[in-house]
């Protein structure tokens, strides 16, 4: 979790460079989102499965800066986009304290329900989820509001679960983790052992064939754990820092670095990290816009056009 007191001293180091740099940080969180297109030719994957996913990751619904009518915006331009299926990464709700106006879950949720693809919309959560229900909080269980909001306008959660889908006759795997930082420590009302509702093996577990995994994991830290058997996992969290300069962020939520901060990484599997729609701590991004994620998979020994 990166301190409001270190967010805002670098955004006194990036006033003490110039002006117009801050001006334009507070900007750009409104800008209309890019697409980040990520074209993945795969060693471990099915030669007759063409795959294209779009991924939404930390939306942060707040006014003025992600309302729901700029998401249902945002539903509009992932549509066109014609992915086979879609995937929302977690971190619906703010935690932002410069707002005019908080959005209700069902508001946000029923802009999502606009989503549409072949294969379905699936979604995972994020530790703002978790932390924004204080009933939760209290007692170490139940179910989000978010997780809620999402299953009554149709969207499946995955919390250490798996799904099995198919396109054309090709099969694969969509498994969603259980988000890796849900409970704040010092909002129980009980000692905890962990803060993580996440069960790796158990979510693989459920996976019953040799078809291929896309893991959902909010957190990228994972990535040091997940076997070989994953063929992409797909994180958000990290809002690519929410300050990028020349490829570097200097402020990040992640215990490695800058290594799984954002971008696409290929060690035991393939990682794409969103860098998000939405702002954490201050409504303030600067080389990182708002983006949805598209990536495409096929076969390494297949030709595509």
């Amino acid at each position: 979790m990166i301190s409001r007191r270190t967010f805002l001293r670098w955004m006194a180091a990036l006033a003490a460079a110039g002006a117009g740099t801050p001006a334009y940080g507070a900007v750009e969180p409104l800008l209309r989102p890019r697409v980040a297109r990520y074209d993945l030719r795969m060693n471990r994957w099915p030669r007759d499965l063409d795959l294209t996913i779009a991924a939404l990751a930390d939306i942060h619904a707040c006014a003025p800066w992600m309302t729901a009518k700029r998401i249902s915006s945002i539903v509009e331009q992932t549509n066109a986009l014609g992915a086979d299926v879609i995937v929302l990464l977690g971190d619906y709700v703010a935690s932002l304290r410069y707002v005019t106006g908080h959005v209700h879950a069902s508001e946000w949720a029923k802009a999502l329900s606009g989503l549409k693809a072949q294969l379905g919309v699936h979604a995972i959560l994020g530790n703002h989820d978790w932390w924004s229900d204080k009933s939760v909080q209290r007692s170490g269980h139940g179910l989000p509001v978010s997780r809620r909001a999402l299953e009554d306008v149709g969207i499946p959660v995955y919390d250490n679960d798996a799904v099995r889908l198919t396109k054309g006759k090709e099969p694969f795997w969509l498994a969603g983790l259980g988000d890796q930082l849900a409970y704040l420590p010092s909002h129980r009302l009980r000692p905890m052992r962990r803060i993580g509702v996440d069960n790796l093996a158990g979510t693989l577990a459920k996976v019953t064939d040799a078809a291929p995994v896309i893991l959902l994991a909010h957190e990228p830290d994972i990535m040091v754990r997940v076997p070989e058997r994953i063929a992409l996992m797909l994180s958000g969290h990290t809002h690519g820092g929410q300050v990028r300069l020349f490829g570097w962020s200097p402020v990040v939520p992640s215990r490695y670095g800058n290594k799984y901060i954002y971008g696409h990484v290929r060690e035991q599997c393939d990682l794409i990290v969103s860098g998000g729609l939405g702002c954490s701590i201050v409504p303030f991004r600067l080389g990182v816009p708002p983006e949805i994620v598209l990536v495409r998979l096929t076969s390494s020994d297949r030709n595509v056009s």
